[in-house]
């Protein structure tokens, strides 16, 4: 018996998208299902359109009853929007 989990390199948000972005700024988010996600590392954080807006950090991840738990923060904003998928 195993447990079903997700391992992404991306934090894809949609309803959970902050309305502004701000350098350094907190957000939490919970994620459906189990996800692993690299800790205290830039990845990019994309919008439910795979377009990318920032990287972030995630500061904390933890993992409760099916659910991803998240505290990341704001490291770089783009100047250019841009799609990661078409």
């Amino acid at each position: 018996m195993g447990m079903p989990c997700q391992v992404n390199s991306i934090l894809k948000l949609n309803q959970e998208y902050p309305t502004q972005l701000m350098l350094n700024a907190k957000h939490q988010v919970t994620k459906s299902g189990y996800r692993i996600l690299p800790i205290d590392v830039p990845i990019p954080l994309v919008d439910e359109h795979w377009i990318a807006y920032a990287d972030v950090i995630i500061d904390k991840l933890t993992w409760q009853q099916g659910k991803t738990h998240l505290t990341f923060r704001i490291d770089r904003i783009y100047t250019q929007p841009f799609a990661l998928k078409s």
